[in-house]
């Protein structure tokens, strides 16, 4: 009896499954192509050039961007050298891509320890999650890359962009 009764559900079951397929798991959101244009990597970050912003007080990390590699491309994306310095004093380096419509994220290449660059093993469109306070990628989406807390746009140009980071957010946003 108890077999029965499981076969039973499963088939139930099934005609729910086939309403399903094809269903975006991924943020649920049509999958697009996007057409980039063609990058070039920018020259490795010099600490002078570097603009710090701030993630979270509970971080000893410091953040950077460098404001020599700040771009934002004709088809949408938003390219810019991120600069981790640890806590315990290492540096990340990478060169990222952020497509504010989709809040996704891409790493075109790190920096290596003699100050090149190695183009990145896997260079795909990630979503930047889960939204968390403690993550760069996402505090550049929300205060200074993207238009603003609900904008799916690019910030108007790299001057607006230096300014958030610089002397802060336009407004207080949460999320």
């Amino acid at each position: 009896m108890r077999v029965s009764a499981i076969a039973v559900l499963a088939l139930l079951a099934q005609p729910a499954a086939a309403q399903w397929s094809g269903w975006d798991y991924d943020l649920d959101r049509p999958k697009e192509k996007l057409t980039e244009i063609e990058i070039k990597l920018p020259p490795y970050p010099r600490d002078e050039d570097l603009v710090e912003f701030e993630v979270s007080a509970a971080s000893a990390d410091r953040f950077f961007v460098d404001e020599k590699a700040l771009s934002i491309g004709t088809d949408g994306v938003v390219r810019y050298t991120l600069v981790i310095k640890t806590g315990r004093g290492a540096n990340n380096v990478s060169y990222e891509g952020m497509l504010c419509a989709l809040q996704q994220t891409k790493m075109y290449a790190t920096g290596g320890r003699n100050g090149t660059w190695m183009n990145a093993r896997d260079p795909q469109w990630r979503p930047i999650r889960p939204p968390s306070v403690l993550d760069p990628r996402h505090v550049l989406r929300r205060d200074y890359l993207c238009g603003g807390l609900s904008s799916n746009v690019p910030a108007a140009s790299v001057d607006d962009v230096l300014r958030r980071i610089r002397y802060g957010p336009r407004e207080t946003m949460t999320e």
